[in-house]
């Protein structure tokens, strides 16, 4: 879809004023029932105005965009969702992921090759199937999660995707430091690097979709030309042949570990991808958005990720590498390009400034998240929560600069945990109760017409008692992941996804039959 600031359509919260909350409809006729504003100062009021009347910024929320609001269907549109998800997922953050593999879980190249593969294409056919809403609806994906958790519920999910936008925006941050750092030979730190990368994410996501859309078309042209530049670069010391360094139990056990990582890396972008569909029309093709996405993900991911354990593979037998990787993660990809000298460097620039991509849309999301939570959120103006949100993960990532590793191993995993259990819970209330009713999405902000949401509050705790039993962390291990060959595994998503997909069909049909909603 082209978003150029020119086509845009007109924005009813820019002349409307964002710091007044927004109408909700009746259940009788769908008419607005004003909702009394919150009283904003004056001076306050007329300075949001002057800043949401900047051309090309996005005033909208998480106000339903209408049907008439829309532009047009085009060939072009959808190869955008193709484009936008390959631009923002082809970037070093991702890349880094792949190190895991045989750096973290001692597996062998071929081993976490697959691992890599498979995970990412069932994490990217959760977050495609969940994108298909944000058309349909006009919705933000935290608003069409009211449908399917029930209003306050709700808040829980926006809550946690929050959290997990917010962390991927401090890894973006961490990775874009050490790799600027490394070009620089250690004279620009790496705060200066997470400088860098915070105040250009930014600009962009303060500006919102226009701006977003048009950097996330051409951003990903450089970043594949430096990846492949990497791959004649560093590929002659990819060491395909590499044997996994554990042995017996602990092969099956960092495989299944390995495999969920891999799979909640895509999986993460569940709870945000309707966000950015919102502007194409009603008569978008649900499974052309779905193989769009789809695409976008697998290829991206799968890319990066194969660079990443070629990298890691390569590390035994390469001492520049290894001591490179004793530094940091972002100097490991920078040695890649160590035979390019000087022209290595600027490729390395490049990479850096590429995990840009990945945290724009993660920050926009995060902030439109913030004007779900309640009626004090929504008055915010959507710039000032990306401000808010930029300054969170900028400090996070200054203090956790040295433990990146950790941060990808733990607080990845555990956020893929309750995705898989939002993304269950979506489909069988899709699948088993709403495929012959449908939806009202005139009824986004109506508590009395969502549902109460407590057969799917329900299942979603149940599932995650399921992914404590399960999950294999450096800090935590559940009882039944200890027993996992002996050894123990991660297989707290499996547990979780379980859990809830079990006990949600019972309580949601019992729920319906005592309250109909």
């Amino acid at each position: 879809m082209d978003y150029p600031a020119t086509h845009l359509p007109t924005d009813i919260e820019k002349t409307a004023g964002t710091l007044e909350v927004s109408s909700r409809s009746t259940s009788a006729d769908n008419v607005s029932e004003p909702i009394a504003p919150i009283p904003v100062p004056p001076k306050l009021h007329k300075w949001n105005q002057r800043i949401e009347s900047l051309s090309g910024l996005e005033a909208r929320g998480i106000t339903r965009v209408l049907p008439e609001e829309r532009h047009g269907a085009s060939v072009m549109g959808y190869v955008q969702m193709a484009l936008l998800w390959f631009s923002a997922n082809i970037s070093a953050n991702n890349l880094a992921v792949g190190f895991l593999g045989p750096l973290l879980f001692g597996l062998g190249f071929f081993d976490s090759a697959m691992c890599a593969v498979f995970g990412i294409l069932v994490g990217s056919a959760a977050t495609a199937y969940m994108s298909i809403w944000g058309a349909q609806s006009g919705n933000r994906t935290m608003i069409v999660a009211r449908y399917f958790m029930g209003y306050w519920p709700a808040k829980l999910t926006c809550l946690l995707n929050m959290i997990l936008m917010i962390g991927y925006g401090i890894i973006d941050c961490i990775i874009g430091g050490q790799i600027l750092s490394a070009v620089s030979g250690g004279t620009m730190t790496v705060v200066v690097g997470i400088i860098i990368v915070a105040l250009i994410s930014w600009v962009v996501a303060v500006f919102g979709m226009a701006i977003f859309h048009i950097y996330e078309r051409w951003a990903w042209i450089p970043q594949v030309i430096v990846l492949f530049i990497l791959v004649g670069s560093a590929g002659s010391s990819f060491d395909a042949n590499l044997p996994n360094t554990v042995e017996g139990a602990a092969v099956t056990a960092g495989r299944l570990s390995f495999f969920s990582l891999q799979l909640s890396v895509p999986v993460s972008w569940a709870a945000a991808s309707s966000d950015f569909y919102v502007y194409y029309p009603e008569s978008t093709k649900k499974w052309k958005v779905f193989l769009m996405t789809m695409t976008g993900l697998t290829l991206s991911f799968t890319f990066v990720n194969m660079m990443g354990i070629g990298l890691a593979s390569g590390i035994a037998s390469n001492d520049a590498w290894k001591a490179a990787n004793d530094i940091s993660s972002g100097a490991l990809i920078l040695a890649g390009y160590g035979p390019l000298n000087g022209f290595g460097k600027f490729c390395g620039v490049i990479v850096a400034l590429g995990v840009i991509s990945n945290n724009i849309p993660g920050t926009y999301a995060s902030a439109l998240g913030g004007q779900v939570l309640g009626r004090y959120g929504k008055m915010i103006p959507r710039y000032l929560w990306v401000c808010v949100i930029v300054l969170i993960y900028f400090v996070c990532a200054v203090a956790g600069r040295n433990n990146l590793f950790d941060i990808l191993q733990n607080f990845v995993a555990l956020m893929g945990y309750w995705v898989m259990i939002f993304v269950s819970i979506v489909l069988e209330e899709h699948l088993l109760f709403r495929r012959r009713t449908g939806f009202d999405w005139t009824a986004w902000e109506d508590k009395k017409r969502l549902p109460l949401g407590i057969a799917a509050l329900t299942a979603f705790l149940a599932g995650w008692s399921g992914a404590i039993i399960g999950m294999y962390q450096n800090w935590y291990m559940g009882p039944v992941a200890a027993k996992v060959g002996g050894v123990g595994a991660d297989i707290g998503v499996w547990l979780g996804c379980a859990f809830a997909l079990v006990l949600f069909p019972p309580l949601r049909y019992l729920e319906l039959k005592m309250f109909g909603r």
